[in-house]
């Protein structure tokens, strides 16, 4: 069972005519580029009419799993980014990048319960699992970065990197590995590393010593992964390798960017502690690069919690967000 969550599952579906089978009938430019023999696809969404007019690249890194970007089913078809794009559109060109070895897009009905895309065995394909590592991701995304900002319908005055989730990390390695990079959008991040987001989620599901020590069956697991860190061997969701390198903690490399950096985290998520630890250091330190904003009382997706600390799905706040977002860009 993979061991963190997917950053979706509950989006808005709209409406989409005739045959889809191309990511231009959704309204996405859809770019294939080399890399390392790997055929990488990249959606550019922009304001329709002004595909071609010069605007900065925002670069969205999602979150985990292998997700095809578009989800969609005869007429309907599930939103390719947590949010809604159009606020951003009028400033920007927006990038998404596939999960490797995972079509861009697909049927939802061909895919698994939680949107995954399996093999005939059940399993994540073993090429996605093979490069489903920090250390692929993040020069992979940087070399999409430098095709991209060739092209005559880019402007390199400014390059906004946001992340969500396990996308988080991506972004923030990257603007530790790019400097181009000029603003910094860090999301639903644990700046401690995946296994404390592990532990975290873990813990809140304990209810006695005797029966639910899940926490220390996650640290457990920590061990062998440790012990085991070059592991390759996806069967049973993320390898070992994957987890040791997206638990080492990214505060290490934040606290040495210079560049703007919003972070947006909801309080009841299991890794907001961790966010507010960064807070009250980088305030120790004197480090006013970083603008944090909570989003008292929602969860990892920003999704209210209820009194029984359930998600309340009818309240979708990822629109808020991203204009928060789009404002804070317009300030920095």
């Amino acid at each position: 069972m993979n061991k963190i969550i997917s950053i979706l599952l509950l989006l808005v579906t709209t409406s989409a005519s005739g045959q889809t089978k191309t990511p231009e009938e959704f309204g996405f430019r859809h770019i294939v580029l080399n890399y390392k023999a790997d055929n990488v696809d990249i959606l550019i969404k922009s304001k329709k009419g002004e595909e071609n007019v010069p605007k900065p690249l925002f670069f969205f890194c999602q979150g985990s799993l292998p997700l095809p970007l578009i989800k969609y089913h005869e007429k309907d078809i599930y939103g390719v980014f947590p949010f809604n794009p159009d606020s951003l559109s009028i400033k920007y060109h927006l990038v998404i990048v596939s999960k490797p070895c995972i079509p861009v897009l697909a049927d939802y009905t061909t895919l698994s319960p939680s949107f995954n895309y399996i093999d005939s065995s059940g399993k994540f394909p073993k090429g996605y699992s093979d490069r489903n590592l920090l250390s692929y991701y993040v020069p992979r995304n940087i070399a999409v970065l430098k095709y991209l900002q060739k092209q005559k319908w880019v402007t390199i005055t400014q390059l906004v990197v946001a992340g969500h989730s396990e996308g988080s990390t991506v972004a923030a390695k990257m603007a530790a590995d790019y400097k181009k990079i000029t603003h910094l959008i860090y999301a639903g991040g644990n700046p401690l590393g995946r296994i404390m987001s592990i532990i975290g989620h873990s813990r809140e599901s304990e209810t006695n010593t005797d029966s639910t020590r899940f926490g220390e069956d996650e640290l457990k697991y920590w061990e062998a992964v440790v012990k085991n860190k070059s592991d390759m061997d996806g069967s049973q969701g993320d390898t070992h390798r994957a987890t040791f390198e997206f638990s080492q903690p990214p505060i290490k490399y934040l606290e040495k960017l210079k560049i703007p950096v919003l972070v947006s985290y909801g309080t009841k998520d299991w890794s907001a502690p961790f966010n507010d630890f960064m807070r009250v250091d980088f305030i120790r330190h004197g480090k006013n690069n970083f603008t944090f904003q909570p989003y008292v009382g929602t969860e990892h997706n920003f999704f209210p919690v209820t009194a029984d600390n359930k998600p309340n799905y009818d309240i979708f706040n990822w629109d808020i967000v991203a204009y928060d977002w789009l404002k804070w860009t317009n300030q920095k």
